[in-house]
């Protein structure tokens, strides 16, 4: 089934307009209508699109799995540790700045213990296992690193920074997104991987 351009922007805008909803209010508080009118289009037309707010979801949350996949790709394996840790943590950086809804959505429904989100869990920490794997490999890596809490410190700690970024900021002089700030917390984060987990030479 074909589509125009028109029902792919309204498609998008849904989407986009469920995602913040969802993020803000939660999945079970926000009603199709309450995304229709947020979207600027009919309940009718959320439902041709999606079907169920189910359905809804169930495309928020394969979007999210595929920008992941899509930042996190082709991460290098190979080389000086402390290059390859800056470039890991300006990608994760670069997700952080570029998708904190998502982010902040997943985040929620996390802690909701909704089905789906645990899943978009689950592929966040696969895609970060697979890089700690990958440094392990090529020997970069302290032997007595625990590659699956490492996996999982990376995935908690950008979701808890979303998640909690109004009271983070109560600590901060200026906004997390603001670029300085971005900048500061990457450094941060990169040196405490850098300090906990590389093989020192």
């Amino acid at each position: 089934m074909s589509s125009t351009t028109s029902d792919l922007t309204a498609y998008a805008r849904i989407r986009d307009a469920a995602l913040e909803l969802f993020a803000n209010e939660g999945v079970a508080a926000t009603s199709i209508r309450d995304i229709a009118a947020a979207a600027k289009v009919s309940p009718g037309l959320v439902q041709h699109h999606f079907g169920t707010k189910a359905g809804l979801r169930d495309a928020i949350n394969e979007h999210a799995v595929a920008v992941a996949g899509q930042a996190f790709r082709d991460l290098p394996t190979d080389g000086d540790p402390t290059e390859i840790q800056q470039q890991m943590g300006d990608r994760v950086t670069a997700f952080v700045r570029d998708n904190p809804t998502a982010l902040r959505y997943v985040a929620r429904a996390v802690a909701d213990q909704d089905e789906g989100a645990m899943r978009i869990f689950d592929v966040f920490v696969a895609i970060s296992r697979a890089q700690w794997d990958r440094l392990a490999e090529h020997g970069l890596l302290r032997p007595d690193a625990s590659l699956e809490w490492a996996a999982l410190h990376v995935v908690v700690l950008n979701l808890a920074t979303v998640l909690m970024r109004d009271a983070i900021e109560r600590h901060l002089p200026a906004p997390f997104t603001d670029p300085r700030q971005l900048e500061r917390w990457n450094q941060a984060t990169n040196a405490l991987f850098q300090r906990g987990l590389y093989r020192v030479e």
